[in-house]
């Protein structure tokens, strides 16, 4: 089995109000510094973390999608940095450890199992032909 390198999507465009009074924070963003943050710290070399532009999820802000070469994606939100950002890490780590990219739903993270959107198929997948009707 090989592992590739994990990529870590983070949707930074959504908007919240700010907490603490007045104006706009971008949660997206700041769970993308705190996982780059705790990355640095670790040996975790094969998984990147990378901002995007609106993952269209905007109703279940902080959204991250993750995806890795032949691997099925998973599309999750819900997210907070300061309460989940070691679940992702945990996540992507089990997620890099398939062949295929899927995590048996025990081995999920809490976080992962109640935020899934969606689990899209790698491009030229086929289902096999014994399960096809």
């Amino acid at each position: 089995m090989t592992h590739s390198d994990v990529t870590i999507f983070v949707c930074v465009s959504c908007r919240r109000a700010n907490p603490e009074g007045e104006g706009f924070h971008l949660p997206g963003r700041a769970l993308a510094d705190v996982l780059h943050e705790k990355l640095a710290q670790t040996d975790a070399s094969h998984i990147k973390v990378t901002p995007v532009e609106c993952l269209a999820v905007c109703n279940r802000p902080s959204t991250v999608a993750m995806v890795g070469p032949d691997r099925w994606t998973y599309l999750v939100g819900d997210l907070d940095a300061e309460r989940h950002a070691d679940q992702i890490i945990a996540a992507a780590t089990a997620f890099q450890k398939t062949e295929n990219g899927i995590v048996p739903w025990k081995e999920r993270p809490e976080a992962f199992r109640k935020g899934v959107i969606a689990r899209v198929p790698p491009l030229g997948f086929s289902m096999p032909e014994q399960d096809r009707e």
